[in-house]
Order: structure tokens, then C-alpha cells, then sequence
């Protein structure tokens, strides 16, 4: 149903874009080079692990399904014959949230003498026999706490603080259940936000407006008679909005760590959270009841991180992940990415058993744990190695969901057999014109905290890039594949509706291989600050357009952020002419690895846990600029309070400083 598009978002020092995948710069290589291994992968891409090992059962994290996939990464991994040089599971005590298997959470309608006019669906309805495992989680909304609410229904749009604020123009809401659709706030916002006006409970589902195109009929127009969500189908997912154990921010959450008081966590929903069905949602009127039995455990989930040494600079480190937890069979989310990620291992683990390649940089493989909760197994490993990984890691590559939908049209598509092809039909259907450059594919940039660059990109500040074949937007309203979190993200619906023949997992481990090896074997780095810099620069016009004028009238110069954007370029360019010596590989590379650690802050963003990174940080203005900025000047607009105002001139000096300080990290004598 939908085209196949390859999209590659990177943050960083990189053109990782430029530097790597379109191939615009020849790199040097040194030892012996690895093109032979593109070759030879993906003849097993008929996916024999994706359709009998790693969807076979619901693995959701710390299930008795999830060690089996630890046990299926470790066997792969250290295979005699194709294995790694090391592998070995890293196990941390987290804080998880279950629904309770003997009170399952219930919603109900009822009329004024409390009769019972209509109970949701426990479980979506199955279609396969895979759907009807016992083992398939009801749908829950985790982190939200146990209770017992009544109240009027009210619909709240997205749950936004806008729609609430407008709502309580004209309804009380106190005392209510607000229903609201997924998009526009994050899961746990919506609760958050309502609250304060006396909400006592939140039910949240996917309009089919915004998933489906409007198809709502399990008859004839959704799954299993093509990829549109049934109308049972609910969006499982993580209520919480900081990523890491909750218990144990900043430390690593091994057994004997010290925790916090549970009721010390913020980010999670302060009232009774459930997601139900679209069927459902159009059913409830009036008086509802929301019983909610969730409850939280400390329990051990595992890494599985496996290793291939360095041969010349076994020091620096270049980091492939995905995680291998899932809501239900997960075999899109992540099973795609840990299927492209076993089939990488494999070819690099031949060629390295049989002595034909060894990269120049250590490889670290991460099977993370317990993603689905809020990325908890890679920060805490992040933080675990804090300061290893940040002073070792040359970069970040993750492929978490492979392929997010397949091509439009009716013809067979043909497998991407090299670079170009993936290049041109890159180019095709997503592309934007570079000062540098030309005509270029587009990258989006990693500035939230959708999968498990997050902890390397936002907390450690490593060159970052999330590699995935989507599809053709301008084709569908769909926001995501429609059977995201549902029990209906199986092996039938994956192999008939999102990747037949599964030829976009071939191309995203061509594309993510190749980027692996140029980043583990180039002589010198293939990170292009200049690059950077065209970003910056685009930030920055950005920035001027939206808030020149009006921070004018508040005393506010705007001259020191267009002083470091160009002290910046300045920096790139006397880099850019001593980039390919020789004598200067060691120097040159350092200076590439780090310079995202330049632009972290750990005080720029006081209310963002993990997030330090003044350029990709998260932001809700949805304006494409400097987060801290964007954010700081809605805010200060908004309220039109001074000191709201002096917190633009903050973020301000902020951003100027921190470009300032990337610029003098590119030249050995620290003036700018």
C-alpha cells in the first residue's frame, strides 16, 4: 500500500548524510576494505528468525518470551563460525508497569441507577491464531496508577493544555473523564495536563481519521484485508516522559543502587490512564467508569551487547542498536530492526572468524532492554559507561522499526542493489537543495526521544543516525504503520501489508551496513561539519525571521547567536583544508568525534531529564530552530511576563556560547 522511501535521521557532526550515504567525498580506507560482505547478505531476508524465532511468541520486557530472544541474540552471537570476538548480557533491576492478569482494567457506560449499558473490549479481536495467544498484554497504559473514577465523558480533542484550557471555557471539569486521540501531546501529558482542572481519569484513542484515512470497517477496509487498524485495535505504550529507570535517574539500576521513593516520580499520569479502541470510543456516553488494577515491579532485564575489536584504534568505538523487547509479537516494532541487525552480525562475525576483515574501530553491538517502558536498557547502559562511551564513541547508528510500509503502486519492487539505488529513490520522493550540495536527499533530525538514539544522542552528545525505509506521506494521513502496539503487529500482517518479500529490510541493511563499515573503517571519519554548519545556518535564518523583530523591541540583540554561526563556519572551513593529512589523522578524527559533546548543557534544560544537547533537543513550538529558543519565546509570548522574556535572553546566551565553544574545538589553539 505504501512506497517505499528509505529515511535516514542524523544529528550530529555529521553529514553522516552527505559523508556516508550519498558518497559526495572520498574517504581514504586503511587495512583491508569490506565491500564483499554486501554481497553475501540478506539471501536469508526471506527472515526465518523474524517469522519463527523472533515473532513466534509476544515478548514483551521480562517475559518469559523476551529470554528467548536474549537466548536467540546470545546463540547468534556467539556462534563458532559467525559469531562476535565477545558477547554477553548486561542485566539491570527497572522499574516496570504491568496490567494485573486476574483484574484486568475495565471501562465501563452506565446510566444513573448504575446499570451497565456497555463494557469496552478486554483484548483486541483476533484474526490469526498468533493473536489469540494467551500471552498478548491487554492493552494498558503503563505508569498509570490503580484507581477507581466516575464521571461525566468529555471529549478533549489531543489533550493538549490548549484544549483543556478552551474546554473549561465552557464545561466544568471537574469530576470528569476526558477521552482524547492520540498526536498533539505525548501520552502521559494528557493526563498531566488534565489533572490540574480536576479530571479524575483519561481515555485515549486512535481516530481512524488520523491512522487509517477514515476506513473503519473490519469487514472490507482494515486488517486482514489490508493494513489499516481494525476497529478493536488499541496503541499500547509507555506513559511516561522521561526515558531510564525512574528510580534510579542518573545512576545505573543494577540491584544494589540506590532508588528513589516511587512517589517521587514525575512524568507519569497523576490520575487512572486507559487506551481503548476506536470501535469503543464512538460507544461511550455519558456516565463512564474507569477501574484500573495496574501495578509496578523492580525486575531484572538484560542487554545483550555483543563486540568485534579494532584492529588499529580498538579504543574508539562505533555503537549499532535496536531493541528487542516488544508491546505484543512486535514483528515491525523492533523485530524488523533485530532481524537486519542479526543478519549484519552475521556476515561481519564470517568475515572476522575467518580472518578475511577486521575493522579499524571496535564495533559495540546493544540489544537493548525494556525500550517499550522508556528506552530504560540503553540509558542505563549510557549510564552505566557514562564516561567511557563519552570520551570513546565515534557514533551512534539505530534501527529500530526497518520498514515502515511498503510502495503504493502495483508493480514489484525490486530490491535496491547498491548505494545508487537506494540514493535515487531517496532523492525521488524526499529531497531538499543544499548550498553545499545541490539537490540532496532530506534528513530529518533526531530531537525527541522516539527510540534509543536518545540516550546517545541527547545525554552523551554522540553523533547520532536512525536508518528506516517509510512511506510516501503525501499517499496517506496514516501518522504511523496502523498496527503500531497493537496485537496486530504480527508476521502475517508484516509479510502480506509493510514489506512483501521483505526487499526494504534488504535495503536498510545494505544502507545501515554501509554506513557501519565506513564509520569503523575510514581512515579519516566520515563526519561533515560542514554539514553542521549549513544547519546551523538554516536554524539561524529561521530563528531570525520568527523572533528578530520582535526581540528588538525587547532589548533583546540577537548579534552574538549570528557572531558564533559564523565563527562556526569560520572553524568548519580552516578544519575542511587540513582534513585529509596524514600526519594529522589522529587529531582530525577527535576533533570530528567530539564536537557534538561541545553543544551538551546539562543546565540548558532543567525540566527535560536526559536531554543536554542545546542543538536536538526536544521542543514543542514545532518550529524547525534552536529547541531552547523556540520554546523559551512561545512561553515568553504567550504569558508576556518579564521574566519569561529574560529566559529567552538566557536560552540566547546559551546557544551563542555553546557554538562558540564547537567552533574552538575545531582549531588547536581555542580562539574563535
Amino acid at each position: 500500500m505504501i512506497k517505499l522511501v528509505i529515511i535516514g535521521v542524523v544529528c550530529g557532526a555529521a553529514a553522516l548524510t552527505i559523508g556516508i550515504l550519498i558518497g559526495h567525498f572520498g574517504i581514504s580506507k586503511s587495512g583491508t576494505s569490506a565491500p564483499l560482505w554486501l554481497e553475501d547478505v540478506f539471501y536469508l531476508l526471506s527472515f526465518i528468525f523474524l517469522r519463527r524465532s523472533l515473532t513466534k511468541v509476544p515478548h514483551m520486557a521480562t517475559t518469559a518470551g523476551d529470554e528467548e530472544t536474549v537466548q536467540i541474540m546470545l546463540k547468534r552471537w556467539q556462534d563458532p563460525e559467525t559469531g562476535l570476538d565477545k558477547a554477553w548480557r548486561e542485566e539491570y533491576w527497572v522499574y516496570l508497569s504491568f496490567p494485573d492478569k486476574n483484574n484486568p482494567n475495565k471501562v465501563t457506560v452506565g446510566d444513573p441507577t448504575d446499570t451497565v449499558l456497555h463494557t469496552i473490549r478486554e483484548k483486541e479481536k483476533p484474526y490469526t491464531p498468533d493473536q489469540s495467544d494467551p500471552e498478548v498484554v491487554q492493552p494498558y497504559a503503563a505508569y498509570s496508577p490503580p484507581g477507581h473514577v466516575k464521571g461525566k465523558l468529555v471529549y478533549a480533542n489531543q489533550g493538549k493544555p490548549s484544549d483543556y484550557s478552551e474546554l473549561n471555557k465552557t464545561v466544568d471539569l471537574r469530576g470528569t473523564i476526558a477521552i482524547t486521540k492520540y498526536g498533539g501531546a505525548g501520552r502521559s501529558a494528557k493526563a498531566i495536563n488534565a489533572a490540574p482542572y480536576g479530571v479524575v481519569g483519561v481515555l485515549v484513542y486512535t481516530d481512524p481519521l488520523d491512522i487509517n484515512d477514515g476506513l473503519m470497517s473490519d469487514a472490507s477496509e482494515t486488517y486482514p484485508h489490508s493494513w489499516y487498524m481494525p476497529p478493536t485495535g488499541v496503541e499500547r505504550g509507555s506513559y511516561n516522559i522521561d526515558f531510564g529507570d525512574l528510580l534510579t535517574p542518573h545512576l545505573a539500576a543494577k540491584e544494589e543502587t540506590y532508588r528513589i521513593n516511587a512517589t517521587d516520580i514525575t512524568g507519569i499520569p497523576p490520575i487512572p490512564t486507559q487506551p481503548i479502541g476506536f470501535e469503543d470510543a464512538y460507544r461511550l456516553i455519558c456516565d463512564v467508569k474507569l477501574d484500573i488494577y495496574n501495578y509496578e515491579e523492580v525486575k531484572p532485564s538484560s542487554n545483550v551487547m555483543g563486540f568485534i575489536r579494532g584492529s588499529v584504534e580498538p579504543d574508539r568505538y562505533v555503537i549499532y542498536g535496536n531493541h528487542r523487547d516488544s508491546w505484543v509479537h512486535g514483528a515491525i516494532d523492533p523485530s524488523s530492526g533485530t532481524s537486519v541487525m542479526l543478519e549484519i552480525t552475521r556476515v561481519l562475525g564470517k568475515m572476522v572468524k575467518q580472518g578475511t576483515w577486521r575493522p579499524r574501530r571496535s564495533i559495540i553491538f546493544g540489544s537493548w532492554g525494556a525500550e517499550e517502558f522508556g528506552l530504560i536498557g540503553s540509558a542505563e547502559y549510557t549510564e552505566q559507561y557514562f564516561a567511557a562511551l563519552s570520551e570513546r564513541s565515534v557514533a551512534y547508528i539505530n534501527v529500530d522499526i526497518a520498514v515502515f510500509g511498503k510502495k503504493l503502486h502495483t508493480a514489484p519492487v525490486k530490491a535496491p542493489g547498491h548505494e545508487k539505488s537506494v540514493y535515487d529513490n531517496w532523492l525521488q520522493y524526499t529531497n531538499k537543495t543544499s548550498t553545499s550540495h545541490g539537490l540532496i536527499p532530506r534528513m530529518g533530525y533526531l530531537t525527541g526521544a522516539g527510540s534509543d538514539y536518545a540516550p546517545f544522542s541527547h545525554y552523551l552528545g554522540i553523533t547520532s543516525m536512525d536508518i528506516s525505509y517509510t512511506y510516501d506521506k503525501t499517499k496517506t494521513n496514516a501518522r504511523i504503520y496502523p498496527a503500531y502496539h497493537t496485537a496486530y503487529d504480527t508476521f502475517d500482517y508484516a509479510s502480506k501489508y509493510i514489506d512483501p518479500g521483505f526487499v526494504g529490510h534488504q535495503a536498510v541493511a545494505r544502507t545501515a551496513g554501509n554506513v557501519l563499515i565506513r564509520l569503523a573503517d575510514s581512515l579519516i571519519l566520515p563526519l561533515n561539519c560542514a554539514d553542521y554548519a549549513e544547519s546551523l545556518e538554516e536554524y539561524l535564518t529561521t530563528a531570525l525571521n520568527l523572533y528578530e523583530e520582535k526581540l528588538k523591541t525587547m532589548k533583546i540583540s540577537m548579534e552574538p547567536l549570528k557572531q558564533a554561526v559564523t565563527s562556526f563556519r569560520a572553524a568548519v572551513s580552516n578544519l575542511q583544508k587540513v582534513i585529509q593529512s596524514p600526519d594529522l589523522v589522529r587529531w582530525i578524527n577527535d576533533q570530528l568525534m567530539l564536537l557534538d559533546r561541545a553543544f551538551l548543557n546539562p543546565l540548558a534544560f532543567p525540566d527535560k531529564y536526559g536531554f543536554r544537547h542545546v542543538i536536538w533537543a526536544s521542543s514543542s513550538a514545532g518550529k524547525r530552530t534552536f529547541p531552547g529558543l523556540a520554546d523559551a519565546y512561545a512561553k515568553a509570548e504567550s504569558s508576556g511576563q518579564a521574566s519569561d522574556w529574560d529566559k529567552v535572553h538566557y536560552h540566547l546566551s546559551v546557544l551563542s556560547q555553546a557554538i562558540l565553544g564547537a567552533a574552538s574545538t575545531l582549531t588547536d589553539d581555542m580562539q574563535t
